[in-house]
């Protein structure tokens, strides 16, 4: 492009669209560190106390919940620039989405939790996401649900996420657009709308020359949504199951994916569908790949190698 065109070589890349990049020998380690610190610096909370968790275990969010009307405008651009954030951070990733549910009329609530999230981001302003060198690039999903967690409709969310081996690439938490009568409900559900993702991932990376010849392990940790999803014969627990999410049988015969059994323990995508104890949430955001920037000259092994040895 240079005997072509006047151009000059300015090196390796360090930003791009408000991400930093570090590489390095063994890893590319992404951020946004500085976007990160200049929206504590526009909501006030640049000095403020940091926690070590988005979200306070347990704590339902609800339209309706006593408290005063807050101020709308200011919510929304916290959410918005929360919601931007997440593409070096999976780990709010439930979090802002959780807020994104209360943008008309959130009530100081809904604005104090928007804050706290603010607050855990300033005591990991240097985290971002590494991929490490030389791993295969074989596509693997995680998806989870959880039954009934919003409080004011019933509905489900749904989470996944997709790595090729090292750092997560591709993550999503989701409401679901129905009301799951059970637990197993819940998580076909879910397991569908990883399956269109795995599907159109697939695509891309033949476009990209990773043409994944195997099928695509989606893992998942209920054993009911999983025999569904193999038993081609409809009867009461899955007649009124809306017949757009039984495509995912198809999936499984045309060989594009093949629906699998994880232990709730090393179920990845359990971070993108409710707030979780400390212990429990920082270990899943490591195995996610998301880790402290890394000095220059190393990078360490993270993401799912620590989970593949568990399992």
């Amino acid at each position: 492009m240079m005997r072509q065109y006047e151009m000059t070589d300015l090196g390796l890349l360090h930003h791009f669209l408000g991400l930093g990049v570090l590489q390095t020998n063994s890893c590319i380690f992404l951020h946004q560190k500085k976007y990160a610190k200049t929206l504590l610096d526009k909501f006030g909370l640049k000095d403020c106390k940091s926690v070590a968790t988005p979200l306070v275990v347990n704590e339902k969010l609800s339209k309706v919940d006593g408290s005063e009307l807050a101020d709308e405008t200011l919510y929304r651009q916290m959410v918005g620039s929360l919601l931007y954030l997440t593409a070096t951070r999976p780990d709010i990733m439930f979090a802002a989405s959780l807020l994104a549910r209360f943008m008309h009329n959130p009530t100081k609530k809904h604005m104090g939790t928007a804050k706290r999230v603010l607050r855990y981001v300033q005591g990991t302003i240097n985290y971002g996401i590494a991929y490490d060198k030389g791993k295969r690039a074989m596509l693997i999903g995680y998806c989870d649900s959880d039954w009934s967690g919003s409080e004011d409709d019933m509905m489900s969310t749904s989470g996944y996420a997709f790595n090729l081996g090292s750092g997560a690439f591709s993550w999503a938490s989701i409401k679901q657009s129905s009301v799951a009568l059970s637990t197993a409900e819940a998580e076909y559900m879910s397991a569908a709308e990883a399956t269109a993702q795995a599907m159109w991932l697939r695509f891309v990376l033949s476009d990209f020359g990773e043409e994944q010849v195997e099928p695509t392990q989606l893992l998942c940790d209920n054993t009911s949504a999983i025999a569904i999803s193999k038993n081609p014969v409809h009867h009461h627990k899955t007649r009124h199951i809306n017949r757009r999410f039984h495509f995912i049988r198809d999936a499984l015969q045309n060989g594009e994916i093949d629906l699998l059994y994880c232990k709730i323990e090393v179920q990845l995508a359990d971070i993108f569908t409710k707030p979780l104890a400390r212990d429990r949430f920082e270990y899943l955001r490591k195995a996610l790949g998301v880790i402290s920037a890394p000095p220059r000259r190393e990078c360490w092994c993270i993401g799912v190698a620590a989970v593949m040895e568990l399992e």
